[in-house]
């Protein structure tokens, strides 16, 4: 049987891997829903070349296109009708990200986004939002390879936000280098001071946490289904692993090699804001910067999802796929 769908696309280029999701659109009745139909992921590491000499490898650049070809294979088989992409910190900090930019617009007709911190911020808001209660007071973590985003929402608005380089890859090739406490510090303290200031300011009293690391985490911590995870489990989860091998850590914890080798700085980071901001809980919906996208590609393109929709000053929402409702 042939069900026709129409399908979006999201491409989040993040600094540890390149993920693509496609997203069919289901309406039944007066629900909107986000079904995901299929998810790539593809451990890339621009942020190990960005991170460490300012550029992205020819080497890497190379496979960067051929994968982003293979993904422009796949929404074609797919009958995509709408697609965005989006970079994030290891291309807005590449010093050739505008070459590899243009090569991919030339040979594969693909635009490029590259977003900046507020960007980020934008975009994952479109379905954090909706995650909120009304009177409660969060503090939204979300750490990347080369960055971390905070955003602060008291009763349902965003009422303060900061991104911050300092992030898995970044945070690992730093300690690795041998660079001082000083240089190491330096961005560490403020985003600290950020963060308490902000979360007295705020009375914020609950933790969001976005991210591959802390659903690899909470996946660890193995909670009630939909339960917070709470920041002393994170703690001995931390402890656990920084006491093993990367061979035990893959053997054992059965890490994947590009996430047993970030896992630790990532977990450390939203470890320390929890403690900053004196939250001893986190929520982790399963849902990121693709999700946002792809809320976005549907309120964009709603005429023609709904060509006899009158009302379009207010248009539904569509349900996102995450931990919290179950659609998987």
């Amino acid at each position: 049987m042939n069900y026709p769908l129409l399908k979006l696309a999201a491409i989040d280029i993040g600094s540890n891997a390149v993920r693509c999701q496609i997203s069919a659109v289901l309406h039944y009745g007066d629900r909107y829903r986000l079904k995901r139909v299929e998810y790539v992921r593809y451990p890339l590491r621009l942020g190990e070349d960005v991170f460490a000499t300012g550029r992205i490898s020819p080497a890497r650049e190379d496979k960067f296109v051929k994968f982003l070809h293979a993904l422009k294979l796949l929404m074609e088989v797919h009958d995509v009708a709408h697609y965005l992409i989006c970079a994030t910190s290891a291309m807005r900090t590449a010093a050739n990200a505008p070459e590899i930019v243009a090569r991919v617009q030339k040979e594969l007709n693909m635009p490029i986004q590259v977003i900046d911190g507020q960007d980020e911020a934008f975009y994952i808001n479109r379905v954090i939002e909706h995650l909120l209660e009304d009177n409660k007071h969060y503090l939204h973590i979300d750490v990347g390879g080369g960055s971390t985003e905070f955003n602060i929402y008291h009763d349902r608005r965003k009422v303060a936000s900061q991104s911050f380089e300092v992030g898995s890859i970044r945070r690992m090739q730093q300690e690795e280098s041998g660079l001082s406490n000083d240089a190491l510090n330096g961005t560490w303290q403020r985003m600290e001071d950020w963060v308490r200031e902000n979360g007295r300011k705020y009375h914020v009293t609950r933790a969001i946490g976005t991210g591959g690391n802390i659903n690899k985490l909470y996946s660890l911590a193995q909670p009630s289904l939909d339960k917070p995870v709470t920041r002393r489990r994170i703690g001995t989860i931390l402890n656990n692993l920084t006491k093993m091998t990367m061979d035990e850590r893959v053997n054992v914890a059965m890490l994947n090699p590009d996430r047993a080798d970030v896992i630790v700085p990532a977990g450390q980071i939203y470890l320390s804001a929890m403690e900053w901001a004196n939250i001893n809980q986190m929520i982790v919906p399963d849902i990121g910067l693709k999700d946002g996208m792809l809320q976005t590609l549907f309120e964009q393109h709603f005429d023609e999802i709904d060509p006899l929709n009158e009302n379009a000053d207010h248009l539904p929402l569509a349900t996102v796929p995450g931990r919290t409702n179950g659609m998987e």
